[in-house]
């Protein structure tokens, strides 16, 4: 035999050998050891491309309730004022009647003092005719009883006015 390279046909047999057999440790290693890691860093790669895609749904989402949170503090803020609105507006009204009802008040305690003042008028009144009517029946008797003339009487008048007080009359 001849030798190629100054390599003999033995070292030549078993160099091919020894490639197929390292080529079929490579088509082995590969699918025993190379695809599952492939497999894995694939599978990690597919995770964390979802957790990034799911990070950014929360991140809208979080932005969304954000949004809706604002709004609502907004529709809350706007609530809060109606209510308040609404209190000052019954606290006006409750204002208003509240003084409405004390003028009402007012209004019945004087209409009452002035019926009271005019039931005193009234009843003065009735004794100044029973005064006037007293007098009366004094000067008839005396009148009566000393059966004088018109001097005497004109003179008992005048007294008898003096007794009761010129004020009496002029009011």
């Amino acid at each position: 035999m001849e030798r190629l390279f100054d390599l003999d046909f033995q070292l030549l047999n078993d160099a091919v050998l020894l490639a197929i057999a390292v080529f079929f440790l490579f088509l082995i290693m590969s699918n025993m050891l190379f695809n599952p890691a492939r497999k894995l860093l694939q599978d990690r790669k597919d995770g964390i491309a979802r957790d990034i895609a799911d990070a950014k749904n929360d991140k809208e989402e979080a932005e969304k309730l954000k949004a809706e949170y604002e709004a609502k503090l907004k529709d809350i803020n706007k609530e809060r004022d109606e209510i308040l609105a609404e209190a000052r507006q019954k606290a006006l009204k409750n204002e208003t009647k509240i003084i409405s009802d004390a003028k009402e008040e007012a209004a019945a305690i004087i209409a009452r003092a002035n019926e009271e003042a005019e039931l005193e008028k009234k009843k003065v009144a009735d004794e100044v005719k029973q005064e006037m009517i007293s007098v009366a029946a004094v000067m008839a008797s005396k009148v009566v009883a000393a059966n004088i003339d018109t001097t005497i009487q004109n003179t008992l008048v005048e007294q008898t006015l003096k007794e009761m007080g010129e004020g009496t009359w002029l009011n």
